[in-house]
Formats: C-alpha cells, sequence, structure tokens
C-alpha cells in the first residue's frame, strides 16, 4: 500500500527567504523544502513520523512584488518567561522600541502541486501501536476535512495558505505556458540538520532539551516543464 499524498496548495503571496540576503527579504522563485515540510506538519505531525517531499509542481506565472513591512528586531526568549511566570521578572517587549521597516520581495498569487510521503522514525509514540497505516489515515482524514492544528503558511507566518486541496492526480495541463522548458534553478536551501537528530539530549520526552545547532543543506534542482522533481534531485544535498 502506498502512504503518498498530493495536494494543491494556494495564496495570495508567499516568500521563500534567500538566506545570501542578510538585511532584506528576497524569495526563492519556489517554495523550499524545508516550506513545504512546514505547511505540511501545520496539517498533522509527530515525533514518530518524517515528511519527505517528493515533487513540487509550479502551475501559476512567477511573479513577484515589492512590499514593506514593520518588523520587531528581538524576541521574548523562553528564560524571560519562565522567570514571568514565577513571579520574579518581565518578559516584556514594546513594539514601539523595537520596530525596524525592511523591504520586502515577494511572490504572488502563486498555487503549487506537492507530492510527498512519511517514514517512521522511530522516535517517541504516544501509543504502542505504532504504524505507517495510523499515521496515514490521520492524515488523511484531517486533509480531507481541512483540518490544522495552526495555519499553514506559505514561507513567512504572514503569508497564510487560502486553500488546500487533496486530490488523485495533478492535471498539469494547468501549467502556465511560461513555466515550459528547462530551468535552473539554482542551489537551493534545503534545510537544516540539527545537531541532536530531533531528539531530546537529555533523552527525556517529558522535558526535553533539543540543541540549537544546525548545518544548512543546500541541492540544485531543474525545474522541468513546471515540474521539479524533488527526490532525482536529493541525492545532491551538500551540508
Amino acid at each position: 500500500m502506498s502512504y503518498g499524498f498530493k495536494i494543491i496548495v494556494e495564496g495570495d503571496y508567499a516568500l521563500f527567504t534567500r538566506p545570501e540576503f542578510k538585511v532584506e527579504r528576497v524569495s526563492y522563485d519556489v517554495p523550499t523544502i524545508s516550506a513545504v515540510e512546514g505547511l505540511i506538519k501545520s496539517v498533522y505531525w509527530k515525533p514518530a513520523i518524517r515528511i519527505i517531499v517528493d515533487k513540487i509542481i509550479v502551475f501559476n506565472p512567477i511573479k513577484f512584488t515589492n512590499i514593506r513591512r514593520n518588523e520587531i528586531k528581538s524576541k521574548i526568549s523562553q528564560r524571560s518567561v519562565i522567570s514571568q511566570m514565577k513571579g520574579s521578572g518581565d518578559a516584556s517587549l514594546y513594539a514601539s522600541e523595537e520596530r525596524s521597516q525592511r523591504a520586502g520581495m515577494l511572490l504572488k498569487d502563486v498555487k503549487y502541486g506537492i507530492e510527498f510521503h512519511f517514514e517512521l522514525t522511530g522516535n517517541k509514540s504516544d501509543h504502542a501501536d505504532e504504524s505507517e497505516e495510523k499515521h496515514y489515515n490521520i492524515m488523511l482524514r484531517r486533509l480531507r476535512n481541512g483540518q490544522c492544528f495552526r495555519q499553514p503558511c506559505l514561507g513567512c507566518r504572514e503569508f497564510s495558505v487560502s486553500r488546500i486541496e487533496l486530490v488523485d492526480e495533478f492535471d498539469l495541463s494547468q501549467i502556465d505556458e511560461s513555466l515550459k522548458g528547462d530551468t535552473d534553478l539554482g542551489y537551493m536551501l534545503y534545510g537544516l540538520r540539527f545537531e541532536d537528530g530531533g531528539k531530546p539530549l537529555n533523552g527525556n520526552w517529558d522535558d526535553p532539551q533539543f540543541s540549537d545547532k544546525a548545518d544548512p543543506m543546500y541541492y540544485h534542482p531543474r525545474m522541468i516543464d513546471g515540474v521539479i522533481d524533488v527526490a532525482r534531485y536529493r541525492e545532491g544535498i551538500i551540508c
């Protein structure tokens, strides 16, 4: 039995940030794998499974737009929050004092097809009867019902997905003519390889301590007539 899925994702805006731009936000032409994984995990995820993206289909023409956004330079630390909960600290942050304005080059009117599957990781499970079929059925039900535990987004959190649809097959005839041909996308960020491998350093899932240390992974995909065969180019990942 195949435990794969095919979904259509649409949104008004998307921002898949290029890491080489330190100040201004500039998007890649197409989604990064880590952004797609995050989108899927917003629907369903457990430590016992790993999301594997196999294909990305770009349906709409690649169009950019420029905007300016107000951003906060700092974030409240976990230590400050814990201290305030204990009554001995202050976790306040005043936006008026931390605000900065940055330009961003975004994608607009995006529509993607995403083909993915998952694998068992062997990590902690809430149930003893762990199986791929169980996770498949949960994911299938949530996709059919439009359920998610947080709003799926296209790169940055403020650019929400407007529609997710589970499909049996992709209609490749809907791919825009401007995407026909062989397009070299160059080296793109694939994701981050965390030092802890997704497992608590202290071995305690009830009070886990994870590492923030990670190495970026890059791959060199090509888009053929709007289709990115991620599985084909995954072998060339460099870290």
